[in-house]
């Protein structure tokens, strides 16, 4: 919802989602700056670097080619030799220039936000054919920096490489003195030397521009209030949507639970309001897991349940509301019930134990379990 709509100030922070619509829509902050510094200064240090070795190699393939014998020049495939002997060697002296170059451009239009490739970005828009929005652009604060900056560059950039050939006066004189290998060679670093200060210049205007990239781009995704609420509810889903989801979530989870009841070894119930599953594995833990637990029909479900595959259900009704309210899901019985779910699991193992003599078998009394009283729930 646009600002002048709404008539609300855009003076919230740009949300998580804001920044990835733009981003997918290839809207990041870029400064073209840095990258115009990142080239400028890395082809400077690669004429520092290469200048020399290259230097060289041209003059040889001046040389190669222009240094011919009459039968050579009516010779059609010895031309082609030199074509390609030529351009072989330019490449072989060059690659390392244009690698350079090429990383340094890459690494610096990526430095401000990041790789990001978006098709959006290169489809035509008849926004940008809207003279309103054109006028409006040319009168805006970016369109006052960006001329800020190119006077800037005159001046600054001007001015430093006037001083630059003031100052190399001396030596570029001497070129004429020195033989023609010495002085290309010497030229080349003079040049290279000059265009590296000169290129160094364009630090003040990056440093101007980056900052301002950011704040603008930064500006430009702010959200008023209520694009934050549209947002939120386009987000999180109509309500009826999120209820559906939810109870389809619940019945994932209740059928998963049904499923670990067998796995139980004891059903402590209410007896018919409540029901708490619970499995204890010395191997795989080191206290009793909640495995299922449910009131009224899931109570009954579980019971149910438990009846079918033979696992023992033992009326408790105190232990089993305290179980129910203070206990999680495949998580742990809590520390204070322990003694009281170890009488009950005590009961059940001598059930199971052949060696035992079941009819001497007692479950263990209502009044017999320990059940704190911050754990205790009388309904």
């Amino acid at each position: 919802m646009a600002e002048e709509d709404t008539g609300q100030e855009k003076s919230q922070e740009p949300t998580q989602k804001r920044i990835q619509d733009a981003r997918k829509k290839g809207d990041i902050a870029r400064s073209k700056e840095l990258t115009t510094l990142a080239l400028l200064m890395a082809s400077a240090a690669a004429a520092l670097l290469f200048g020399g070795s290259v230097g060289q190699v041209m003059l040889d393939l001046f040389s190669f080619n222009f240094d011919l014998r009459r039968d050579e020049l009516i010779d059609k495939a010895f031309m082609s030799y030199h074509l390609y002997r030529s351009l072989a060697d330019a490449f072989l002296s060059l690659w390392s220039f244009f690698l350079l170059v090429t990383l340094a451009v890459i690494f610096s239009s990526v430095a401000l936000g990041g790789w990001n490739f978006s098709g959006e970005s290169l489809q035509p828009k008849g926004s940008r054919l809207d003279p309103i929005a054109g006028i409006k652009r040319m009168f805006s604060l970016k369109s006052l920096v960006e001329l800020f900056k190119a006077i800037a560059k005159v001046l600054i950039v001007g001015a430093i490489a006037i001083l630059a050939v003031y100052l190399l006066r001396p030596e570029l004189m001497m070129l004429t003195s020195e033989a023609v290998r010495s002085a290309i060679d010497h030229s080349l670093t003079i040049i290279a030397w000059a265009f590296l200060v000169i290129s160094a210049a364009m630090i003040f205007i990056v440093l101007v521009d980056v900052p301002f990239q950011l704040y603008d781009y930064n500006k430009k995704l702010k959200m008023t209030m209520q694009e934050i609420k549209d947002e939120m509810k386009s987000t999180e889903g109509k309500p009826e949507v999120k209820s559906k989801i939810r109870q389809l979530q619940y019945e994932m989870s209740q059928r998963k639970m049904m499923k670990e009841v067998p796995t139980a070894d004891v059903v402590i119930t209410n007896p018919t309001h409540y029901a708490v599953a619970i499995r204890y594995d010395q191997s795989k833990s080191d206290a009793p897991i909640v495995v299922a637990k449910g009131v009224d029909f899931m109570a009954l479900k579980i019971r149910e349940v438990a009846q079918e595959y033979e696992v023992t259900v033992l009326e408790a009704p105190a232990l089993a509301r305290a179980l129910y309210y203070a206990a999680e899901i495949d998580e742990e019985v809590p520390s204070g019930l322990y003694t009281a779910v170890a009488q009950v699991l005590a009961y059940v193992f001598q059930l199971r134990d052949p060696s035992q003599s079941k009819t001497g078998a007692r479950p263990p009394a209502e009044k017999e379990l320990e059940i704190p009283p911050e754990l205790r729930r009388d309904n």
